[in-house]
């Protein structure tokens, strides 16, 4: 279990399921009373002027860019984050090992609960990776 006491929720993975950390998540969160929760839309890779780079990792960092852009002018942060919806055009166990290494360098105490969704196609052409979120601020 990864708890952060400066959290709005827990994060764990129950005995009795998988440990599902090398795949970039964990099975369960739970908010703290009182908590605030953020909705932030889907999230590509699209620089601020809507420029995508080709490759897979490099739309998935600016993806985590993005969110965290949005999640700032909240006041909260990536680290507030307990709840993903990753889309990826085309999954494969590449692209999901691309993932987990950008995962891992924004989630070093627990991955966020996150339901993977292959799709045939996003909003925008060339658009490899769509990131929507849930965050929780006390």
């Amino acid at each position: 279990m990864s708890v952060d006491s400066r959290r709005a929720f827990e994060l764990s993975n129950p005995p009795g399921l998988y440990d599902p950390s090398n795949n970039g998540y964990s099975h369960v969160a739970a908010l703290a009373p009182g908590a605030k929760l953020l909705f932030i839309a889907g999230q590509g890779g699209e620089d601020v002027d809507g420029r995508l780079p080709a490759a897979f990792s490099d739309q998935a960092r600016q993806a985590l860019a993005n969110l965290n852009t949005a999640l700032q002018s909240q006041g909260s942060s990536l680290q507030q984050v307990f709840k993903l919806t990753l889309l990826i055009v085309d999954h494969n166990e590449h692209r999901l090992r691309d993932w987990v290494r950008e995962a891992n360098r924004v989630w070093k105490a627990g991955h966020p609960v996150c339901t993977l969704i292959p799709v045939p196609r996003l909003a925008l052409d060339g658009m490899l990776v769509e990131i929507e979120a849930v965050a929780a601020c006390s």
